[in-house]
């Protein structure tokens, strides 16, 4: 079954190439133990609840970080430091869909408000993690919960939260991507705040690569063991500029508005090397400047 509110991705097991480069066995163990250990830790991290403002979220942050690292992925930020522009000012962050590390990767920069499938909630491990930050959970089943989910996200960022969506509603293996549903952008202009989109890529060394991607018949178990077996994973998180309230009067004006902005991040071609072991080559990119 596939609807605009369910879409469905091309990419499957294809998309995913053997890995590159791989760490040892020793490696891989410590990596495993570190990043349960980490996790664990959320534990004490509740007790950040009862902090202020700006250390509760500092501490919540660098909580994301070190998971990430104790998985062996680093993070690099280009664009701004935060999603908010203004402090308090609610905040739309649309962003593409790639891998179950794509919310590690964006609380890692700012802890927000994720919107994601109902199923990941019940997730192994992480499910528990991505609940702890006010995760809406939709069920894409059932259409007429779309109004109710919409008046949610809406209610939020008229509160001040950032709150993030994965526009293109689905996994993409990060070299293909595909259009943002406008749904969910709605919730923006009822609420009158602006969208900031962000583009999330994985590379190893000089080229993008698919290691990461969570897609085709792939398992959670099976996507974390190559995660932990790649080496010198690194995930991108280029924040770019803000889309003012009123730019756009649809949420489909809004949406192509994301889009674009994301895809004039891909304006010139990039070489996916063969030794990524990538079945296909990514879509044009461009650098950014941090």
């Amino acid at each position: 079954m596939s609807h605009a509110w369910m879409p469905a991705s091309p990419c499957g097991d294809g998309c995913v190439g053997s890995t590159p480069g791989e760490v040892g066995r020793l490696r891989q163990t410590w990596r495993a133990v570190m990043a349960v250990t980490a996790i664990l830790c959320g534990a004490w991290i509740a007790l950040a609840l009862l902090l202020p403002g700006k250390q509760r979220e500092s501490v919540v942050r660098l909580w994301f970080h070190a998971i990430l690292r104790a998985f062996g992925v680093r993070l690099e930020v280009h664009g701004a430091r935060k999603f908010q522009e203004i402090p308090k000012r609610g905040v739309l962050v649309a962003s593409n869909h790639v891998s179950w590390l794509d919310e590690l990767a964006i609380d890692s920069v700012q802890p927000v408000r994720i919107v994601a499938k109902k199923d990941i909630k019940s997730w192994p491990v992480l499910g528990p993690i991505i609940t702890a930050v006010g995760t809406v959970y939709l069920d894409r089943e059932k259409l007429r919960e779309l109004p109710q989910t919409v008046n949610e996200l809406a209610t939020t960022l008229r509160n001040g939260s950032a709150v993030a969506i994965h526009a293109e509603g689905t996994t993409w293996c990060g070299l293909a991507s595909g259009h943002y549903k406008p749904a969910l952008f709605q919730a923006a202009l009822d609420a009158g705040v602006p969208v900031r989109p962000i583009v999330l890529r994985y590379r190893i060394g000089d080229h993008l690569t698919t290691q990461p991607a969570f897609v085709g018949s792939d398992t959670l178990v099976d996507s974390i063991r190559r995660v932990l077996r790649a080496r010198d994973l690194v995930v991108e998180v280029h924040v770019l500029d803000e889309i003012a309230p009123g730019r756009a009067g649809t949420r489909r004006e809004l949406a192509k508005l994301a889009e674009e902005q994301s895809i004039r991040l891909t304006s010139t071609q990039l070489e996916i090397a063969l030794s990524t072991g990538d079945s296909h080559r990514a879509r044009p990119v461009s650098p950014l400047v941090a």
